[in-house]
């Protein structure tokens, strides 16, 4: 099922998102946790919630398409930092529905996995470009 939807997605990407690169992944994370939401119960604390990680998980692949158009290193570096706090919070928002049991759908389990590894890769490359900024400084 991932791959249809990579295959689809690979049809309607623009060029600026590599397949399998850290912005088509934020994309098919955002869809996820928009498909996510549609099978989210009706109730008032389902729908708060829902509508929390609706914005920050498609806020951070917004983000991460304008860090890549940033004016610097420091620019870049600060959008990336946004990126990273739109993703911790879809990462408890998530862990919230699974805690509180609003949903029992199985597309829960890969976005909580996909989160973490989305955190553990905008923080490695906040960490090279701040290492690559501190190495140009010296040059």
């Amino acid at each position: 099922m991932l791959e249809a939807r990579t295959q689809k997605l690979e049809q309607r990407t623009p060029a600026t998102l590599k397949p399998g690169g850290q912005g088509e992944r934020l994309l098919l994370f955002a869809t996820g946790c928009i498909r996510l939401a549609d099978r989210m119960p009706k109730t008032q604390s389902a729908r708060l919630v829902t509508g929390q990680f609706i914005r920050s998980s498609t806020s951070a692949g917004a983000n991460y398409q304008e860090a890549r158009g940033a004016e610097s290193r420091a620019d870049f570096v600060h959008k990336l930092q946004v990126v990273l706090k739109e993703l911790r919070e879809t990462q408890y928002w998530l862990m919230l529905v699974d805690c509180a049991g609003l949903s029992s759908s199985p597309a829960l389990e890969p976005l909580l996995t996909e989160v973490d590894e989305l955190i553990r890769m905008i923080v490695k490359s906040i960490l090279t470009a701040k290492s690559n900024a501190k190495i140009q400084r010296r040059d």
